[in-house]
Formats: C-alpha cells, structure tokens, sequence
C-alpha cells in the first residue's frame, strides 16, 4: 500500500483565513491620537511595540494583551500622568477591537472547500481563546475544519503534537499561513510542509527571513492556489 504524501492540512487563522492585523493598526491610530499632546505619533507606536515585545511572555498573543501594552504605553510616555479618561478611551477601544467584524480573506472558502473531505483540516491559532471562537463562528468557516487547536504560541514542539494527533506525525503534514516565524519555519522544522501566503500588513514581530533552501517551503500568491500545490505535491510523490 502507497503512503499517501499528505493527510493532514493545518490553516493558520488571522491575515491568512481572515482579516486581523487591520484592525489591529486602526486602534493603534486611534491610541496615537489619545496620546498626540504628550508624544509624537511615531514615538508612541515605537514604545507599544517595546510594550508589546516585553509583554508576550506575560499576556501572551491577542487582544487583551494589546490593551494592556497600550495602558502600560500610555504610563510610560506621560510619566505615570495619564488621565482616567486616556485611560478609559484606551479600554474602549480594545473592547472595540474585540468585536470587529470577520472579514474572509479572497478564497478561503474556497480552498477549503475544496480540501475538506480529502483531508483532514485543522485550524491551528494563537490568540485568546474567547476572541478566537468568535471569529471561527463569524467566519462562517468552522463545518470545514475537522478540528480546532487554539495555542498560547506556535513552535517545532506544537505542531509536532497537534499533527501527531491528528494523523501520523508531521511527515504526512503541511502548515498554510501568512506568518514565516509562527505557521512556516516552526512546521518545518518539525518536519512538515510549510506553505507562506503573504499578507500586506502581517505585524512586524512575526517577521523573519524566508527558509528558501528548505525543500519543504513553499509560497504562494493566494489561498486559490493552495490546491494546485497540493495536487503537484502528492503527484510529485506517487
């Protein structure tokens, strides 16, 4: 009996099934905004993302963590003179931020409509559990996934496990997403193929360098063409 090349197939959510990182960047406009009498704009955003790169290992991804970088920001840049009502705004707006409509990327529905049945498709995420269910929901995107892996961070040792559960290891595994550092490099290095779908606006910290030389990296233009590659993967491999 041939081993089949693939069985399972890992989406990454926000910037590759749906939009994210947009609203992302219209809050952190707003925060500026709520801040310009006491710093310039470039400055504040220079010291949220300090806030933010120091806050990971606390809060973790999401939105919650974001809206406690932006109060922690806010202290920072007045010198612990922020107003109640700075403070208040900042809150707002990360509940705002929190209820943002669920925009799907062109083609994801129709890449996963095309996969679901012949694979076994998981939705691998980070972020806060309670935000995260709510886009899945919203997205209309949920009947398609066989399972739902909501993580605190993504690495070699994650997708390891999850693609251990869900099939027979990372050999028979491929990761599609618009994140070099979280869904691309980590998968492969487990062992998986990793497939980037560039976004315009993925956030800078999950920024690193492609893994050109790496026999299992692949990238396309958008989610439409993630089953040709499928389909010249498993025939590449009969």
């Amino acid at each position: 009996m041939t081993m089949r090349p693939l069985t399972v197939i890992g989406f990454d959510a926000d910037d590759t099934l749906w939009q994210n990182e947009q609203y992302y960047k219209l809050t952190e406009s707003h925060f500026r905004d709520l801040l310009a009498e006491f710093a310039e704009g470039e400055h504040v955003s220079e010291r949220l993302l300090e806030a933010e790169r120091r806050n990971l290992a606390y809060y973790g991804f999401g939105i919650k963590g974001f809206t406690l970088s932006m109060i922690e920001t806010a202290l920072e840049v007045t010198e612990g003179k922020a107003p109640a009502e700075v403070v208040s705004k900042i809150l707002s707006i990360g509940r705002e931020l929190l209820s943002h409509p669920v925009e799907c990327l062109p083609h994801a529905r129709e890449a996963l409509e095309a996969l679901c049945g012949h694979y076994f498709l998981v939705l691998i995420t980070k972020g806060d559990l309670f935000d995260q269910e709510r886009k899945l929901a919203q997205s209309g995107l949920g009947d398609f996934f066989d399972a739902v892996e909501i993580v605190s961070d993504k690495s070699a040792t994650t997708y390891r496990r999850i693609f251990g559960k869900h099939g027979e290891g990372p050999e028979q595994a491929m990761m599609i997403g618009n994140s070099l550092k979280s869904d691309v490099v980590p998968a492969i290095a487990a062992g998986a193929w990793g497939v980037f779908v560039p976004h315009e606006l993925t956030w800078v910290l999950e920024h690193v360098d492609k893994p050109a030389e790496a026999p299992r990296f692949r990238e396309i233009a958008t989610l439409g063409d993630v089953k040709p590659l499928i389909d010249e993967i498993c025939s590449e491999a009969l």
